[in-house]
């Protein structure tokens, strides 16, 4: 068992942040980090950052905290099933409809977050992840693959890819979904052909089957 008594407290770690806010509660921004990064998509004057909230007694609960709960008990929603470019028998990869040439959610067939996936799923995660970056990455409007992985909102695995769109420099790095939320819609035909074309590497490369809509 690993030693904890000199691991710092949330309530060590908000005291901490809160001590560098002004009188408004607010932390000053960083001009020297991301504002002044080239691509921030927002320009600084007048920007601020939202006055530091009280510390919470708990994390707020997720959907699917408990298992019971969780939407993978029931069949899959029809709109959602419609969308699925890829699935095995132990996962389903969700195309999603964003202004991104294509994005997607990775989601276990079985309820495990993260963190619990066993041994079995977590070796298959890593290959995945490999084999639907390689795959985004060959899109001719993709210039790379980004991965991310929150899990505020829900307690099942639910990790995300995007292809960031190629030759774009101001949306390369982190900025990437704030860049996207102010983007024009892609058309569904070119969504749909893009994570076709993914799916149709994966099944060639790892086995399953898909896009649903083919």
């Amino acid at each position: 068992m690993s030693d904890t008594h000199q691991l710092e407290t949330a309530e060590e770690f908000h005291a901490r942040v809160a001590a560098a806010t002004d009188d408004e509660g607010r932390l000053p921004v960083a001009i020297e980090a991301m504002p002044g990064w080239d691509i921030f998509p927002f320009e600084l004057e007048g920007l601020l950052i939202k006055p530091l909230e009280p510390l919470l007694d708990a994390e707020p609960p997720r959907e699917g905290e408990d298992p019971a709960d969780c939407s993978c008990q029931s069949p899959m929603p029809a709109e959602r099933a419609a969308r699925v470019a890829w699935s095995n028998e132990r996962w389903a990869l969700v195309a999603l409809d964003m202004k991104l040439p294509v994005s997607f959610i990775l989601r276990p067939v079985e309820h495990f977050d993260i963190a619990d996936l066993p041994d079995d799923l977590a070796a298959e995660l890593g290959v995945l992840m490999v084999r639907i970056a390689a795959a985004v990455e060959e899109l001719p409007s993709v210039g790379r693959c980004h991965i991310g992985r929150y899990g505020d909102g829900g307690a099942h695995a639910h990790p995300f890819f995007f292809g960031r769109p190629a030759r774009m420099p101001q949306l390369r790095g982190s900025c990437l979904l704030d860049w996207e939320e102010n983007l024009p819609p892609v058309p569904p035909e070119v969504l749909r052909a893009n994570a076709a074309y993914v799916a149709g590497r994966l099944v060639e490369r790892v086995g399953g089957s898909g896009p649903a809509w083919g």
